[in-house]
């Protein structure tokens, strides 16, 4: 609810791509600068006190937006500083959040917990979208903050009830070996490397088409907050259903072939969401895009778990973590930077492409995941 009320927000208010991807930059890139000492931070603290600390942060972030947009005062600059701030938040409980859930679940049910985690996540993009449309279109941007800020009392209460089967080690070398030693972890694993360069590269050119429907739906489609509130549903259904099929499929053979043959998918529904002039032709392949992206994302995460053990699941999570999250600010202002010159539909159409050419080079060239 937020993301859309904020997004929608600050293109109003400046009218420049650019902003919007600087929003999003700075709203993601704090997970490239601080996630791997949060990583370590996780295999040595309670996960559920670290997770507690940042929902806390977020909250006061929402209820502050929501006070300077109810005054009046806002400005874009309040609305990028709270987006770091959040991200700030988010690179400490991101790698805690990953890492705690495979303590909750038996491993032959990893994949499908991963996937039924994704679907929660994706339904809230659904139901999120169409609350905070109803409350931008009616009532106004503060309440999408304000509710937003109400939600995170919920997952405070929920955090402090949960039990996990995790120890923390407190080990007695430094932050900067315990970093070292999840690198070298990291590099002892055949796959783990092109996994998580996958990661990257997915979030780097997969995600700007989110981050910049409020582009599509001014210029090219000429509508409002109800068209964007559509779009962002339809995502997000396609989402859970990408997620309910993984989830379906549990723990499948040939998982890594699986995935490249979704990206290589992903790479044609995005080019071709990107060329659309028509509304309705532009949801079903942002519905078919959403659910090959969900369902990539959950894989991926799914076999980096597998391959990691308790010990080291923090940091290694803090690395995926930086390439997951890292991607998105990278691809959202480059994207906001390019758009500004050459226009949304042939910037997002590139991303397109430059996933089809990932999938293939992965499949025939690169061939340590396609073997997992």
């Amino acid at each position: 609810m937020q993301q859309m009320a904020q997004s929608w927000l600050v293109y109003e208010m400046s009218g420049s791509s650019r902003l919007l991807g600087l929003d999003a930059f700075l709203g993601q890139v704090p997970i490239m600068l601080f996630s791997l000492v949060g990583g370590v931070v996780a295999d040595r603290v309670d996960r559920r006190h670290i997770l507690l600390g940042s929902q806390f942060v977020q909250m006061f972030c929402a209820f502050l937006l929501t006070a300077l947009v109810a005054t009046g005062v806002v400005q874009v600059w309040h609305i990028l500083c709270l987006s770091f701030t959040v991200g700030v938040a988010q690179s400490f409980g991101g790698p805690a959040y990953q890492a705690l859930v495979p303590t909750l679940v038996k491993s032959e049910d990893l994949p499908n917990a991963i996937a039924l985690n994704s679907i929660q996540f994706n339904l809230a993009r659904i139901v999120g979208p169409v609350l905070g449309g109803l409350a931008l279109t009616k009532l106004g941007a503060a309440w999408c903050f304000g509710l937003n800020g109400v939600s995170y009392i919920a997952v405070m209460v929920t955090l402090w009830l949960v039990k996990s089967n995790y120890t923390p080690s407190r080990g007695k070398e430094s932050m900067l070996d315990s970093m070292k030693q999840g690198f070298a972890f990291i590099r002892g694993q055949a796959s783990m490397i092109s996994l998580i360069t996958l990661a990257f590269l997915l979030t780097c050119w997969g995600i700007p088409v989110i981050t910049f429907l409020p582009v599509f739906v001014k210029n090219i489609f000429a509508q409002g907050p109800n068209t964007y509130t559509l779009l962002l549903a339809v995502s997000g259904a396609g989402s859970v259903v990408g997620a309910l099929v993984v989830a379906t499929l549990g723990n499948l053979k040939h998982k890594g072939r699986v995935t490249l043959v979704n990206i290589l998918l992903l790479g044609v529904f995005i080019g071709a969401f990107s060329q659309s002039k028509s509304l309705a032709l532009s949801c079903v392949f942002l519905f078919l895009g959403s659910a090959a992206l969900i369902s990539v994302f959950a894989m991926i995460s799914s076999l980096v778990q597998l391959i990691t053990n308790d010990q080291m699941r923090g940091r290694v999570m803090s690395v995926y973590n930086v390439a997951f999250r890292g991607g998105m600010p990278i691809g959202n202002y480059a994207g906001g930077e390019m758009i500004e010159r050459v226009g949304a539909p042939l910037v997002i159409a590139a991303n397109g492409v430059l996933l089809v050419a990932t999938a293939v080079y992965f499949l025939i060239v690169q061939k340590k995941v396609s073997q997992l």
